[in-house]
């Protein structure tokens, strides 16, 4: 498992992605991209690794849209594994719950959300995406 990307929603990509320009080089930024599974539009900055993703809602009944209409925030921690169901079946069998079933997300890649028992561990949302 390697860490991937830090997951930050935003109300706007645009908007946030110039203010953070003012304060941050990027090696390359992606375009937005929409995620349809997840009504979501996505783009990726590479400062090194991680990559930083800004996510924002492209539907108001995105499951990020009222997070977002707050003033977003810090979402998930992402980690790029071999295979989504083997890692996803093991941390299921200790006590992970599954709170997004294996989806398309962006890059035609197969995306899951668990949480790992958020109370005790304080990771928050954790993102699987596995490997091409």
């Amino acid at each position: 498992m390697k860490l991937h990307h830090i997951g930050v929603v935003v109300p706007n990509i645009q908007d946030s992605l110039g203010e953070l320009k003012r304060f941050m080089n990027f090696q390359s930024i992606s375009l937005p991209t929409p995620v349809g599974s997840r009504k979501v539009n996505v783009c990726f900055l590479k400062i090194g690794e991680p990559f930083l993703e800004l996510i924002e809602p492209s539907s108001p009944d995105s499951s990020i849209a009222e997070f977002a209409m707050g003033g977003g925030g810090i979402h998930h921690l992402c980690f790029e594994v071999d295979n989504i169901q083997e890692r996803l079946d093991e941390m299921v069998s200790k006590g992970a719950i599954i709170l997004v079933e294996p989806t398309e997300g962006f890059d035609k890649r197969r995306i899951a959300f668990v949480d790992l028992n958020m109370k005790k561990t304080q990771c928050g949302l954790i993102e699987l995406l596995e490997t091409t």
